[in-house]
């Protein structure tokens, strides 16, 4: 098959599901180290970011349901696709935005592997003018000579060395009764 599916850079919130047209026990398989990456044709992934379930795990809540309750994805995201969700049988597998560590990626998953749709809500898109202040750019802030911060940090020693002498006077005035 030569479906590609494209992982933008950045991408975050989506989840992409794919239908998984094999075994039990090769699905199962899919979960091992280096085995993901390999039947999708890249070089590695998050794998606390996919889920691969035999759909009759969901129950009566269903695919559709666990899109859209258990992942948050909008119910009319998945409209389009509702039908074809729930039609799918054996295993499924859904992959984060996360498993790619927001680089671009290209998939090609191998021909048992059927891309079926990419969900996710709607994003905010944060966008605003770059701060041109000169305090805003890294290391602006004025730096101390080593003498400088030596000076400062006896200073401060100095200081509570101080109160905690005449807090422990007090004390001792108060228990021995010196005027």
């Amino acid at each position: 098959m030569d479906t590609v599916v494209h992982i933008p850079s950045g991408e975050r919130g989506m989840i992409r599901v794919f239908n998984l047209d094999m075994r039990p026990e090769q699905a199962r398989f899919l979960r091992e180290p280096g085995a993901l990456p390999q039947v999708l044709g890249i070089e590695d992934i998050n794998l606390d970011q996919v889920e691969i379930f035999p759909i009759s795990d969901l129950e009566d809540l269903g695919l559709v349901g666990y899109l859209t309750e258990g992942c948050a994805v909008p119910a009319d995201h998945i409209t389009a696709d509702r039908e074809r969700l729930m039609e799918l049988t054996g295993h499924v597998m859904l992959i984060r935005s996360r498993a790619f560590g927001g680089e671009e990626t290209r998939l090609t998953p191998a021909e048992q592997i059927t891309f079926i749709g990419a969900y996710g809500e709607d994003q905010t898109h944060w966008t605003g003018a770059q701060i041109q202040a000169d305090s805003a750019k890294p290391y602006s802030a004025p730096r101390l000579s080593p003498r400088a911060n030596r000076a400062k940090a006896r200073r401060i020693g100095a200081s509570i060395f101080a109160v905690v002498m005449l807090l422990l006077l007090a004390l001792l005035s108060k228990l021995v009764g010196w005027p």
